[in-house]
């Protein structure tokens, strides 16, 4: 007889002035999967009904500014402190004391700053592409001015609200369809280098991305189907607000420099991901005093879509031997 898949189901709680969507499976001690930019609850969906199976009561939100979460209107309102308040709401909301938190992209910098925010509400953390990175010694806008030079740089073009809007909204599936295959290990090895440093100022950010002859094997017409759909209804200004907090957090977050990371960690990354490739990893080993890295060769940015066995795998061994 085979055994049936535990069921996602969805709901909203009303959690640190919002109305946070949930998509939750299971029952157990709390894991809380954190998605990245431009992803939803969704980027989860083949991690939550095996986490649930292994005991666990997984629960992958959407993101204030995303999917069917409320996105309020004033920038401030993405800053980081928020989007920490965010999540200890949704395990106060949940009947929980503490919660184990796993993040990807922008959600992995969340759950590094949950940990040493909230390290009494945080038991583990697992990150995925994005490594921890201490608190830099000037605002990061200054210096990733000075870095980029006469390139141009995500986090610079989507700091001016309307400029990158316009362009990732006038073809919703387009954008998605692009940003999706350029970051992926599907693409060219030498595009995702190009697109976080080498083109010239003054580009567009989808314009060296070429076609893909077809969708990676690991993004059916039906999953992108949900992201432009809800994308499309939402538009990408609220996701985009969380760039533009980057030098409030830096003011907001001063007492966290040098704060170490205590909880047991799991960084996992993708071989091709520049991320992976290009961060130097030095400083979260010396920061993260439980810390494992996996590093999955010819893997992209997408790391949980591109690879759910082997992540899955990986948050099930994490999970197993550091929470009771």
């Amino acid at each position: 007889m085979s055994q049936s898949v535990p069921a996602v189901t969805h709901r909203t709680v009303h959690a640190n002035g919002i109305d946070i969507h949930l998509a939750e499976a299971g029952d157990g001690p709390l894991v809380l999967l954190l998605h990245g930019f431009p992803e939803l609850w969704y980027s989860w969906r083949r991690q939550l009904p095996a986490l649930a199976d292994a005991g666990y009561h997984a629960v992958a939100p959407d993101l204030r500014g995303y999917g069917r979460t409320t996105a309020p209107p004033a920038v401030e309102d993405y800053a980081m402190i928020q989007m920490t308040a965010d999540v200890t709401g949704v395990i106060d909301a949940l009947g929980h004391d503490h919660a184990v938190v796993a993040g990807h992209d922008w959600g992995a910098n969340i759950a590094w700053a949950c940990a040493q925010l909230h390290p009494g509400r945080i038991t583990a953390v697992a990150a995925l592409s994005v490594p921890f990175q201490p608190r830099p010694p000037e605002p990061p806008l200054r210096m990733l001015g000075q870095m980029a030079g006469e390139h141009l740089n995500w986090a610079l073009y989507f700091q001016e609200p309307g400029l990158a809007e316009a362009e990732l909204e006038h073809d919703v599936a387009r954008t998605l369809r692009l940003m999706f295959y350029g970051l992926s290990g599907d693409a060219p090895e030498d595009l995702a280098p190009r697109l976080l440093g080498g083109l010239p100022a003054g580009s567009r950010l989808l314009d060296p991305i070429p076609e893909p002859r077809q969708l990676p094997a690991w993004l059916a017409d039906d999953d992108l189907g949900y992201y432009a759909a809800e994308f499309g209804r939402t538009g990408f200004t609220g996701a985009l607000n969380r760039y533009r907090n980057l030098d409030r957090d830096w003011a907001d977050l001063g007492r966290l420099s040098g704060a170490a990371i205590t909880q047991p960690a799991l960084f996992v990354g993708g071989g091709r991901d520049t991320a992976t490739r290009f961060i130097d990893r030095t400083p979260m080993e010396q920061a993260v005093a439980q810390l494992r890295t996996v590093v999955i060769p010819g893997c992209g940015h997408w790391i949980q879509q591109e690879r759910p066995d082997e992540v899955t795998g990986e948050l099930l061994t994490f999970l197993q031997q550091n929470i009771p």
